[in-house]
């Protein structure tokens, strides 16, 4: 097999955004190309490779086993081009460069600003973020697809590197209404009555969630599982139950007052965020320069902008 001689990087590039979006029009959308384009590059990397990258499924398209080996290759092999550009740059001297941002899907309510306030600082570099499971995360950073990621968790499955960046408290949330708004210090046991909402099975915030009843002896007599943070908070404010919920979610509906803040014994729950690397991974000097920028600001933004919202509670 030797297509490594007549492939293209414009050709690795296509087929990654294709195989991002599993779509030719879409692909083509981003990247500013036809269709017809995109389909007649993509066809000559199969021709290349000599095994389908794509199979038709209806209307879309999936990606083959072939097609799942060079994706994750592709993505590597873009990322050391990335790098190696980023790496020239800094030889210059230049206050410049790329970075690429992994976020977990609870860190997109307040790392848009921390992003913001960086880029203020430093308006040469360029950051993208893209938000995914915990899962899909770890697969990025192993294919250097990502410089860097946001989570809650250390990331014992990979050879990372996890550093403390900020406090993560979770909080019992109810209806404006409800009856124990208000009430100090409560045992968690005066819920019993309660349909407590969680999320989906594997989720960091249902392990959390999952622990405070264990630790607690306390099984709840309902639930209810949602698939996004944004599902659980509508559903409680429309009274149909109570979920323990990390607060860097709520920004608008604490200072709105659409939801209560429940002061069990027990809560808030302390977690921690961390900002991860691959232990392999040289950080060239915009990654190094996002990585302290968060160890040296993201603790104090958010104590700043949620703590008031602990004060009426244990925490």
């Amino acid at each position: 097999m030797n297509f490594i001689r007549t492939l293209t990087l414009r050709q690795l590039q296509i087929f990654v955004v294709a195989a991002r979006h599993l779509s030719y029009a879409r692909a083509a959308e981003e990247l500013h190309l036809t269709p017809p384009a995109v389909s007649m590059q993509l066809k000559q990397l199969e021709d290349n490779v000599g095994l389908p990258l794509f199979e038709r499924l209806g209307r879309g398209v999936a990606l083959t086993a072939a097609g799942e080996l060079l994706v994750h290759h592709a993505l590597r092999v873009l990322g050391e081009i990335k790098d190696a550009e980023a790496n020239l740059l800094a030889m210059l001297g230049a206050e410049t460069g790329q970075l690429s941002v992994g976020l977990v899907s609870t860190a997109k309510y307040f790392m848009p600003r921390l992003l913001a306030r960086f880029a203020q600082l430093h308006p040469g570099i360029e950051v993208q973020f893209s938000v995914g499971n915990r899962e899909s995360l770890l697969q990025k950073l192993q294919d250097n697809a990502i410089d860097l990621a946001v989570m809650g968790r250390i990331p014992t499955e990979i050879d990372a590197h996890a550093e403390p960046m900020a406090s993560h408290p979770y909080v019992l949330i109810g209806p404006a209404d409800h009856a124990l708004r208000g009430a100090h210090r409560f045992d968690l046991h005066e819920l019993r009555q309660e349909t407590f909402l969680l999320r989906e099975e594997g989720s960091g915030s249902r392990r959390v969630a999952e622990e405070m009843f264990k630790n607690h002896l306390f099984t709840p007599p309902r639930t209810i599982s949602m698939g996004s943070n944004e599902t659980i908070k509508q559903a409680v404010m429309a009274g149909m139950g109570i979920s323990l919920i990390s607060l860097h979610t709520l920004p608008l509906e604490l200072k709105t007052g659409e939801v209560s803040v429940l002061d069990a014994v027990g809560t808030p729950i302390e977690r921690t965020w961390y900002v991860v690397h691959m232990n392999a991974k040289r950080l060239l000097p915009a990654g190094q320069r996002f990585r302290e920028f968060l160890l040296d600001n993201a603790a104090a933004a958010l104590a700043q902008e949620f703590d008031v919202y602990l004060q009426a509670t244990g925490g």
